[in-house]
């Protein structure tokens, strides 16, 4: 009996949403865009699903891996443990609106040419964290650097180039790799 009293009581405060979906608007890498959503839908499903940006991965959708890390509004965040409706007015900034229409974002094409790219699949989620990082702090150093990527996942094993890249970045030398 309890528990009916206190879904009532949060069904009448308006806090209880669904199941039947719901409409939201997101503020996605510059644009407004309107979607339906079931309230238990993550913001990286809504990414992926409905808007198309298949950028975003989803790989452990528990938020141990980082592959869809995406920016709320200048942080990084795993999106696969956001719910979209409770997104609000927030930027989001996906792989897809990180570098200007016709040239790579800076941390893109160091990833490049360090060969800090190998499968791939963890490759977006590491690039956001890296220019979070790197927008943050313009000369991150080796320990910066780890700390920021400590939360993916890289199956490859590509993390030290990833932070050849990030050192290389933060000094404009050339840096040797191990």
């Amino acid at each position: 009996m309890a528990n009916e009293h206190r879904k009532e009581d949060a069904a009448a405060a308006g806090r209880i949403a669904g199941p039947a979906p719901l409409p939201i608007v997101l503020r996605v890498n510059g644009e407004t865009r309107e979607l339906m959503v079931e309230p238990r839908t993550t913001l990286a499903e809504a990414l992926r699903g409905p808007l198309g940006l298949t950028g975003t991965k989803i790989a452990c959708n528990h938020g141990v891996c980082s592959a869809c890390t995406v920016w709320l509004d200048d942080l990084a965040v795993a999106s696969c443990s956001v719910l979209a409706i409770e997104v609000g007015e927030r930027r989001i900034t996906t792989i897809e609106g990180l570098a200007g229409q016709d040239r790579l974002h800076p941390v893109q094409a160091a990833f490049i040419d360090y060969d800090a790219v190998q499968c791939g699949f963890c490759t977006p989620g590491l690039v956001m964290s890296c220019a979070a990082l790197l927008a943050r702090n313009p000369r991150p150093d080796r320990k910066e650097i780890e700390t920021a990527i400590s939360g993916h996942l890289c199956r490859c094993g590509t993390y030290p180039h990833v932070v050849q890249a990030m050192l290389a970045l933060g000094t404009r030398e050339e840096p040797d790799l191990e």
